[in-house]
């Protein structure tokens, strides 16, 4: 176990099992969520979002579901470290240990203003599986399956609230169809690349409950680097974070 500083004095517990890659940071910054919303993240690991979103803004409330304890132990002595360090804000945020497909037991309906989700990219399966039941759960829909997060994300989000995804290119029209088979009509999409000269490896997404069909905002793409390094987008994502973890 080891901390990572997230900026603005904001700090991680993660471990080899449970921690955070660039995606992490781009669906948090992606999800643009607001002061004073309701938030819930499906799968929240060892809880790297919450942090990120009550860093640079106060959602008026944070649930942060998932099914590994481990996960979720670490994720509560995160918060620990931070409320001891004086950081208040962590207050708003619940971490729940749970799963997802009993979220009608675990959270209320149609109160949420935000879902957030960085689900598992491959399906039971495909590629490589680990032995290790954690990494597996993480990386494969071993534990739930898209219909079932997207059910989930119905469930909680009120009329007109937002779903905000990530998965690999290979998955998007899965994740388009599950979407609207929930009433979750996909607005927003935005694809990933490494570099110019490299294929998507991401896409965002975001998806309104009870919206409409019809247009779709289809942003530019998001390359990550030049051959100077980070692209000036990929600073301003990176942010406090990149200064903290310098510092």
């Amino acid at each position: 176990m080891r901390i990572e500083p997230l900026g603005s004095g904001i700090r991680l517990y993660v471990s080899d099992t449970h921690h955070f890659t660039t995606d992490t940071i781009l669906l948090a910054s992606f999800a643009a969520v607001k002061n004073g919303e309701r938030v819930v993240e499906l799968g929240t690991g060892c809880g790297t979002i919450p942090l990120l979103l009550i860093r640079d803004r106060d959602p008026q409330s944070i649930h942060a579901l998932e099914i590994q304890e481990d996960a979720i132990s670490l994720f509560r002595e995160s918060l620990r470290l931070n409320l001891d360090s004086g950081i208040e804000k962590t207050s708003c945020i619940t971490p729940i240990l749970g799963d997802l497909r009993n979220i009608r037991e675990l959270l209320p309906a149609g109160e949420s203003d935000l879902v957030i989700c960085n689900p598992p990219y491959k399906l039971p399966g495909s590629g490589i599986t680990n032995p290790d039941e954690a990494k597996m759960t993480a990386r494969h829909e071993s534990a739930c399956t898209l219909d079932d997060i997207c059910e989930a994300a119905r469930w909680l989000l009120r009329f007109g609230g937002r779903f905000v995804i990530c998965q690999r290119p290979e998955r998007l029209t899965d994740v388009l169809s599950s979407l609207r088979a929930h009433e979750l009509e996909p607005k927003r999409l935005r694809l990933v690349q490494g570099r110019v000269d490299k294929a998507p490896k991401l896409f965002l997404c975001e998806a309104k409950r009870g919206a409409k069909p019809g247009y779709m905002d289809v942003l530019p793409t998001l390359i990550i680097e030049d051959k100077d390094g980070f692209t000036e987008e990929m600073k301003q994502i990176y942010g406090a974070y990149k200064e903290g973890h310098d510092g």
